[in-house]
């Protein structure tokens, strides 16, 4: 950074809107960040791996990629990238050697274009000339498909489409001359006989611990058609499971009867190389297809089965299929004999099937054309095409993939710069053009797409502006602290913003990349209800419309290629919708949207159905007023056990709603139901406030018992709704219950560390171990709403060091730095997404808690939002009111 953008980053918000660059990323070291750097173009998302130029988890809908791009190897190795500095329109990587080589590169997704861009600078830092061997791995694993994109979207694969989470991660743990291997997981796994289980659920207890590192549940789109679940008629007898050294794992003399329905489970042993799994087998049927074995309950088992009779092998997504048919009703010897980087069949002791790495896949062909590198994807119409900014001193295709090889002389202080440009799409001819355009004109091609970035923010901030049907406020702020929240939140938003799955309507997505590249969670989306209605609302009301149209009490969010529900049912669901309809509702001043049939109901029917969701939730065993949520930890907060029946967070939201429609109705002129929902919320806000248990901790009422709990949602949601009606001592207590338990490293943990269920919550988004994007946007508020503004202006100052050098992730995990104190971080463990539109909550903050920008029925939000709003210490926000 230079003295000159160093000054203006510390003065920024101090002139109004920032420089985007100022805004946007900072260099950070490969030992400081968890979770590396990702890639969004408005259209697509991928993220960046370990060395210094591969891409991962690259999805364009309708086009995904799968594996990774290839590596850089200099003078035969592969470089680790050292350092990473993001930005919206690309990411920098970067490794310096003990020999003086400096070597930088620059990736970028195209704004708005199915392209992707590699800068390539190799600097000589030492004193006497250098040469230096680049050899760029190109592979391009693309498949087009308009169906299958759900929370855990399908990515192409040799054996087909399918999404493998675990198995891709450790492919990628392979970059940047990492890890060798990746075939193996190291999870201990369920054997099991028989008809396999919904793959997708990465875990092998149906009531198995949810913890982000092995518990990712089978999100799928409703359009994807199910995998065939099958087992065989037979059996099988002599089981053995046998270590490297001979000691047998696991046995089971049998014989086991196979059905097709049905399934054995036998105890769990994790796969190593020299494992070896041997049994004998009997068909009983001819031409039978159905598994016979695997291992554990994830896509990337290991699985034995048949097919029309014949033996097949499966693992890691590869699959590999024999020609040997077996004989009905006789004892066939088999034997699967498993090693780090393959696994082997035997039929008879003879070899059947062998796994392969997946470089060598046959599924994909690469050709050299006119100096490009091209390729065909045999199972979809997808193409890709690589071009070069300098012909390659060898250029070659074998199989799969490619390799561009250039000899560099370098002097010294001196750099070499080689553009690679990769486009993708369904016609050959024409991504050979794009591919070879793009690299012909390579500084301009990069330059446009920075500069597209650069229109996208002036134009979130100017009233009229042609990208967004409406605008954000200008933030400006003597407080830099402050001021890097707005506008980073800001900032998240737009990063998250897709334009091409909903022509016509742009959509923001929850998270990403490695998950979810159409979803939107209700719950995530309603942590910026606020600046969503100002920034996009004509874009709000028609996905509102949409939503309301489905099942959403059935679902947590939406897939928004093809429109249909998604994932198991939220109890957040009607706090989320409610105040995304109000928040839309108040701020725009649409009544009349109220008035809109959606999903055979009026927009207000289905305000009501949310608001007073309460009614039908009530259970005579947990006291039959306030709202019981059930027993089912995957409707709340996933990973914590306790948190479950009758619990403060979501109440508080009841007690909230119920009182914003008594007002809607007197403004509608219905007062019986104004008086009754006053009542009603009168009633439930007395039992609420009963379940304080002292010490900023709440009471968990279940038909079996009770418990008690310290997290931050309780705190958010009750302090929202009912701050005046809490006694003063409780209001102290809960504000120091939050600054002295849950605050730490620049922002907070979710669950304190001191609650008896921390053991068993260590998820870094809802648990003890850290939290979710949103909690401390949700946190300032509430700390407001009890009149300590100080203390939320505190928390919402320090909230940008968390980052990792970007944007929000949606676990953000408390560790110790090298100094001894505790920092945050982007969490990276287990299944937890590298962006977050619920970081956005922290800007919304600065409107809700800062500037008391809370528009609800209850507090009359009909009236318009004024232009200017200045408060003394904070700052002031101007171009306030919607566009008219």
């Amino acid at each position: 950074m230079t003295t000159n953008t160093a000054a203006r980053a510390a003065g920024i918000g101090s002139t109004g809107v920032p420089d985007l660059d100022d805004v946007a990323g900072h260099w950070v070291g490969a030992d400081e960040i968890a979770h590396l750097p990702s890639l969004r173009n408005q259209q697509g998302q991928a993220q960046v791996n370990h060395d210094l130029t591969s891409l991962s988890w690259l999805a364009a809908p309708p086009f995904t990629f799968g594996y990774h791009t290839g590596e850089l190897r200099v003078d035969g190795h592969v470089p680790a990238a050292q350092r990473f500095l993001w930005k919206p329109w690309g990411v920098q990587r970067e490794h310096r050697s003990p020999d003086g080589l400096s070597l930088t590169t620059d990736t970028r997704m195209a704004l708005s274009r199915d392209l992707l861009l590699w800068r390539i600078t190799v600097t000589n830092e030492s004193a006497t000339p250098r040469t230096a061997e680049l050899a760029q791995d190109l592979f391009a694993m693309v498949a087009h498909s308009e169906t299958g994109y759900g929370w855990l979207y399908d990515g192409p694969w040799n054996h087909g489409m399918h999404h493998d989470f675990m198995a891709l991660e450790r492919i990628r743990a392979t970059t940047g001359g990492r890890e060798p291997h990746y075939l193996l997981s190291p999870a201990p796994r369920r054997l099991r006989l028989g008809r396999p289980r919904v793959p997708g659920i990465q875990r092998d207890e149906e009531q198995g611990p949810m913890l982000l590192d092995d518990a990712l549940p089978a999100h799928v789109s409703h359009d994807k058609e199910p995998e065939p679940r099958a087992g065989v008629e037979g059996g099988v007898r002599g089981l053995r499971v046998t270590a490297a050294d001979g000691d047998v794992i696991l046995r089971a003399d049998g014989p086991i009867a196979l059905t097709p329905d049905d399934e054995s489970s036998l105890r769990p042993f994790t796969l190593s190389p020299g494992t070896t799994i041997s049994f004998e087998l009997r068909l009983d049927t001819a031409a039978q297809s159905g598994t016979v074995l695997t291992h554990g309950n994830h896509p990337d088992s290991l699985q034995v089965g048949v097919e029309d009779g014949r033996l097949w092998l499966g693992i890691t997504g590869e699959r590999e299929s024999s020609d040997a048919e077996l004989a009905i009703g006789d004892w066939h010897r088999i034997r699967v004999e498993v090693d780090a980087d393959h696994v082997v069949l035997r039929l008879a002791g003879a070899e059947r099937a062998r796994t392969r790495h997946w470089t060598e896949s046959r599924r994909w062909i690469s050709r050299i054309e006119n100096g490009t590198v091209a390729f065909t994807d045999s199972r979809s119409p997808a193409h890709a095409a690589y071009a070069f900014t300098h012909p390659p001193r060898e250029l070659r295709s074998e199989g799969a993939g490619g390799r561009a090889s250039w000899t560099c002389r370098i002097e010294p202080g001196r750099s070499v710069e080689i553009g690679i440009a990769c486009a993708y799409g369904t016609d050959p001819d024409s991504v050979s053009v794009q591919a070879r355009t793009a690299a012909q004109d390579f500084e301009a091609t990069a330059r446009s797409g920075k500069d597209g970035w650069r229109r996208l923010w002036a134009s979130m901030f100017t009233p009229g502006n042609p990208e967004f049907s409406g605008h954000l406020p200008t933030f400006t702020t003597e407080d830099t602290g402050l001021a890097r929240t707005y506008y980073m939140g800001a900032l998240q938003a737009l990063y998250l913003r897709n334009t091409r799955i909903r022509p016509g309507e742009p959509v923001f997505l929850t998270g990403g990349p490695r998950l979810g590249p159409t979803t939107t969670y209700f719950w995530d989306h309603c942590e910026w209800s606020r600046l969503y209605a100002l920034l996009e609302p004509a874009g709000l009301r028609s996905w509102l419309l949409r939503v309301l149209a489905g099942p959403y009490r059935d679902s947590f969010g939406v897939e928004n290629l093809g429109g249909g529900p998604l994932g198991n049912a939220y109890s957040s669901t009607d706090y989320a919708l409610f105040r995304l309809v109000e928040h839309y509702v108040c701020v725009t001043g649409d009544l009349a949207f109220l008035d809109e049939t959606t999903g055979g109901a009026t927009v207000l029917t289905h305000l009501e159905r949310l608001g007073l969701g309460w009614r039908e939730r009530r259970n005579p065993a947990t006291g039959g007023v306030l709202a019981d949520f059930g027993d089912d930890p995957w409707q709340l907060l996933e990973c914590v056990p306790t948190y479950t029946g009758v619990v403060a967070s979501f109440n508080g939201a009841y007690v909230a709603s119920t009182r914003s429609l008594a007002a809607l109705y007197r403004r509608l002129g219905r007062a019986k139901d104004a008086d009754r929902a006053d009542t009603d919320a009168g009633q439930l806000a007395h039992a609420l406030v009963d379940l304080y248990a002292g010490s900023g901790r709440w009471r968990i009422l279940r038909p079996d018992g009770t418990d008690t709990i310290g997290h931050c949602l309780d705190f958010g949601l009750v302090t929202a709704a009912l701050s005046r009606e809490l006694p003063d001592g409780a209001r102290r207590e809960m504000a120091d219950f939050v600054t002295g338990r849950l605050l730490a490293g620049g922002w907070m943990r979710a669950l304190s560390p001191d609650d008896p269920i921390a053991a068993a919550s260590d998820r870094p988004d809802h648990g003890a171990a850290g939290a979710f994007a949103a909690w401390p946007g949700i946190t300032a508020h509430g700390l407001a709403r009890l009149g300590y503004r100080d203390r939320a202006i505190a928390l919402l100052r320090g909230l940008s060091a968390a980052a990792s050098g970007g944007l929000w992730g949606q676990a953000m995990e408390i560790v110790t730095g090298p100094d001894g104190q505790y920092q945050a971080r982007v969490a990276e463990r287990g299944t937890a997404t590298r962006d977050n539109i619920a970081g956005a909550a922290g800007a919304e903050a600065v409107l809700s808690a800062l500037f008391d920008i809370n528009p609800t029925f209850a507090a009359g939000g009909w009236a318009p939002l004024p232009a200017t709003l200045s408060v003394e210490g904070v700052g002031t926000l101007t171009q306030l009111g919607p566009l008219a």
